[in-house]
């Protein structure tokens, strides 16, 4: 009897790549007549960081279920001009993987074992133009969704709210009402390519593909988003949808090694519940007005912290002190630490965490949740946004600093001051705040799911019986 093959492609970046290859390997757990072909869209610099290194990571821990996943890398293909990417950095990447249909097709067809049966390709979220692919080999397509429920009822809102204004949205615009979001949503929340046709019409498009699919896999739990699923759920033109996460890279393997051990060390030194980590994901940088105000309010606040600091354009790597206001690192070197990277998972997983201050990535958030240590939202770019704003109003499992804070707009008045920054450090920091309640059984949830009977359990289950049945 041949076995089932699963080939996944995603998305050319790590924050869409980690949770793809954890899901991949969680299958392969659960089914052992199951095998996955990865194939792999590398971009020319700079749009390839860290991939190389992640699967060489990646393959060296998958014992025992190594032997049944395998990576196809692609060559290189001409990048679209870089004007696409000033427009929309969403659209430019929609194009990108769009040339590489011909490769991903060739390389199914090169490379399928004789003795499997392709029974699905999984693409990610901006990946739908492989369903061309699938369509082409009479390969069912199935979409895995990266981001949440909430996020994924706003792609597939694009066409209607573009069937009755027949426009990109305004800031002006007034509150939507989204079937996947409990309240009303503000424009002000809107990810930042709402606003821009090229990404609008990038999004809108991918939202049509995915209804062409056989089923949208997403990375969240059904007892996190509630409304969302349900109103998802009930839409008569999707199809199927799993609720299959959360999908984590709970051993870290997306990070660097840097300076671990010195973090690590430092964090042991700390009372149980007493830091406050600051990180902002990959991209997420602050330009130095914004690092300044953000270092007075640390300092006012007198709170223990751990600043993960992505370097500014032109900046030398560590050169923190030229960033910094005058004589911070000393004044705070008893009670804080400053960092480059910084290994999240393991800071977030250590006891001497208390809050974190996050740009509300939907990995992060999902790191968070599952830690049990409640978010400060400062979001900066993707859909950071509107995350921020569920985590906030519909969730309440976040306290609010900013959710419609957007990198690099410091030029429109943007800047958040220390006196806010500081109240919200204060909040999150205080012991008795309902949503580290909230957080803490959310903790408990996020991992009951993935039990046997729980809900993403079965909705995995579910979703290999489909395949397996096809």
């Amino acid at each position: 009897m041949k076995k089932a093959e699963l080939v996944f492609v995603p998305a050319p970046g790590i924050g869409h790549l980690v949770p793809t290859c954890t899901f991949a390997v969680n299958l392969l757990n659960l089914d052992e007549q199951l095998c996955i072909t990865m194939i792999i869209i590398r971009p020319q610099a700079p749009f390839d960081v860290g991939i190389d290194a992640y699967i060489q990571r990646f393959s060296s821990n998958t014992a025992p279920v190594d032997h049944r996943i395998r990576f196809i890398k692609l060559p290189q293909v001409e990048l679209p001009p870089l004007q696409e990417f000033t427009n929309s950095m969403e659209n430019f990447f929609s194009l990108l993987i769009s040339s590489y249909k011909p490769l991903v097709k060739d390389a199914i067809i090169n490379n399928k074992h004789s003795n499997t049966k392709i029974v699905g390709l999984v693409i990610d979220m901006f990946c739908s133009s492989m369903v061309d692919v699938a369509n082409e080999l009479g390969i069912p397509p199935y979409i895995f969704f990266t981001s949440g429920a909430g996020f994924l009822g706003f792609v597939l809102y694009l066409s209607v709210c573009h069937s009755q204004h027949g426009r990109e949205f305004s800031l002006t615009d007034p509150d939507l009402y989204i079937p996947s979001y409990a309240n009303l949503v503000p424009s002000n929340v809107l990810p930042t390519f709402a606003f821009n046709k090229e990404g609008y019409t990038a999004f809108m498009n991918h939202g049509a593909r995915f209804k062409e699919t056989k089923g949208i896999l997403i990375n969240t739990f059904a007892e996190l988003e509630p409304h969302a699923v349900n109103s998802l759920a009930s839409d008569p033109e999707l199809p199927p949808v799993y609720t299959i996460g959360p999908q984590l890279d709970l051993a870290g393997q997306k990070g660097r090694e840097d300076n671990k051990e010195e973090i690590m060390k430092w964090l042991e030194d700390q009372q149980p519940s007493s830091v406050l980590f600051l990180c902002f994901g990959s991209m997420g940088t602050l330009e130095v007005p914004q690092l300044q105000e953000l270092a007075n309010a640390l300092e006012q606040s007198g709170v223990r912290f751990l600043w993960s600091i992505k370097m500014p354009l032109g900046s030398e790597y560590g050169k923190f002190d030229e960033l910094l206001p005058e004589g911070f690192l000393i004044r705070t070197k008893d009670r804080g630490m400053v960092c480059g990277w910084a290994p999240q998972v393991n800071v977030l997983a250590h006891k001497a965490t208390a809050g974190f201050v996050s740009h509300c990535g939907w990995n992060s958030t999902l790191e968070s949740l599952w830690h049990g240590v409640p978010m400060v939202t400062w979001p900066l770019h993707g859909e950071q946004q509107i995350n921020a704003f569920q985590m906030v109003k519909d969730l309440e499992l976040a306290v609010e600093l900013r959710m419609d804070y957007r990198m690099g707009k410091i030029s429109d008045g943007g800047i958040v001051r220390a006196d806010e920054i500081e109240n919200a450090i204060r909040c999150i920091m205080d012991s008795e705040n309902p949503v580290r309640k909230r957080v803490k059984k959310m903790r408990v949830k996020s991992r009951e799911v993935l039990m046997e009977g729980g809900s993403s359990f079965v909705s995995l289950r579910r979703f290999l019986k489909t395949i397996l049945d096809g």
